[in-house]
């Protein structure tokens, strides 16, 4: 996507935080916008949950919309562009630990999604020249798929109503699995997008990760160059069974920019056939990983992408156990930023 492909998130600003004034004034500032530039990336993503600008009966809160206006007004003066990411909505999150719940059967909660973009696309749609849409973040259960796809649609077509050029992302099941893209229905109008998160191989990418599984401790290590048959083994050991997908490999080779290639090609494939694009919203290494061996991932992973000219944003800019500009990366930092 032309302006929308080298990106960083800014997670944990708006979203996934402590929802105060304090925390908002001070986790992201305007310089770490110009930072961004400096680091040659052309946007950013940026992530907010409804509690930001709606109380839980659906009252919007005029400050709260003030930071969005906020960061798009520093993106403007740094020449970025940006997507707006619902990233939790009432009822609704890919983090249990919200606790909320009910979204995909309560009509109130769907109600209170669709106005609040009916209301993000009365106030910032003027600027669609620089900013995109993306609906919500992360669809954990496949058992939500097709009512999914029916609140997408009632939402863009609400959306359309104000905002008719708008591009508008949207994610599939399995936090926003690119093995689930073929699930989407077709997207409405030529300015859909399909998104996707990739964090694959999860034992490598979230080692260390205490909230992945109960076996997985914050001293877990795993190399990266580690053949399939131990990726299968310790992902069924300490992940889960549905992230061990690595059978169908040479049991005794490893991750190579091969791998990615293999598992995006369903996706590559349906984004051919449905004449739409693919964008990335997320990937990225955690910071309890061996910065060298993330260095090879990202540049692994990062050379399929741009062999298909897939718009991505890395996950994140700041601390949140990924941290791109936090002291872990420092030994890295100037030959991954090329990468990005």
């Amino acid at each position: 996507m032309k302006g929308f492909e080298h990106g960083i998130n800014l997670g944990g600003w708006l979203s996934q935080c402590v929802h105060t004034k304090e925390h908002y004034d001070s986790f992201i500032h305007e310089q770490d916008l110009k930072v961004i530039k400096e680091w040659n990336m052309d946007h950013v993503r940026v992530p907010v949950d409804y509690n930001l600008v709606q109380k839980k009966d659906g009252t919007f809160m005029e400050e709260g919309f003030g930071y969005i206006q906020n960061a798009i007004d520093w993106c403007k003066a740094n020449n970025l562009n940006m997507i707006l990411d619902l990233h939790k909505t009432a009822g609704y999150s890919f983090d249990e630990g919200e606790k909320e719940t009910g979204f995909f059967d309560n009509p109130k909660y769907q109600e209170q999604f669709y106005v609040l973009w009916e209301e993000f696309a009365k106030r910032f749609s003027k600027y669609e020249s620089m900013l995109q849409f993306e609906l919500l973040n992360e669809v954990t259960d496949k058992a939500y798929s097709g009512r999914w796809n029916a609140i997408v649609k009632n939402c863009i077509e609400r959306i359309r109503k104000i905002a008719p050029t708008i591009k508008i992302l949207v994610g599939s099941y399995w936090n926003n699995s690119f093995d689930a893209i073929r699930d989407l229905d077709a997207p409405y109008d030529k300015n859909i997008i399909y998104n996707f998160h990739c964090y694959e191989p999860l034992v490598f990418t979230h080692q260390g990760g205490e909230w992945v599984s109960k076996k997985m401790t914050r001293d877990f290590k795993f190399p990266l160059e580690s053949p399939f048959s131990l990726y299968q083994s310790k992902t069924l050991e300490v992940v889960k069974p549905d992230c061990a997908n690595f059978t169908c490999f040479n049991q005794d080779e490893t991750v190579t920019a091969k791998y990615f290639e293999t598992i995006l090609q369903d996706a590559l494939n349906v984004a051919k056939e449905r004449n739409v694009e693919l964008y990335c919203g997320e990937y990225g290494v955690i910071d309890r990983a061996n910065p060298e061996e993330a260095l090879k991932w990202y540049k692994m992973f990062t050379s399929v992408l741009d062999k298909y000219g897939i718009g991505r944003a890395a996950w994140s800019y700041k601390k949140m156990d990924f941290g791109l500009s936090d002291e872990w990366l420092e030994p890295v930092r100037s030959e991954l930023l090329k990468l990005l």
